[in-house]
């Protein structure tokens, strides 16, 4: 694990339902990919690796977009080391949970 992302997808729709079955639907791909993430009230946090986390940031906007978001906002924090030397999510907030 040389990366962890943070990402806050807000697609643009006609009501609240639609925008949080948008969301649901990110969630859902991330949580199919077998990565290690952690959803919080404003982002979702992933680890892996720099490419796998990228594919992950391209494919929200898709899954916004063919789920019937008008337009999506993201906002994106990406901490990369390529040494691999990174602190986990679990080692960030284990103690808090």
């Amino acid at each position: 694990m040389d990366t962890t992302i943070a990402i806050q997808v807000l697609p643009v729709t006609a009501s609240e339902e639609d925008l949080l079955r948008i969301v649901d639907a990110v969630i859902a791909y991330i949580q199919s990919t077998g990565l290690h993430y952690v959803v919080g009230p404003l982002e979702t946090t992933v680890e892996g690796s720099y490419d796998q986390l990228m594919e992950i940031i391209k494919n929200a906007q898709l899954i916004c977009a063919k789920e019937g978001a008008q337009s999506v906002k993201s906002y994106v924090k990406i901490f990369y080391n390529p040494k691999g030397d990174l602190l986990t999510i679990d080692e960030k907030i284990g103690k808090y949970q």
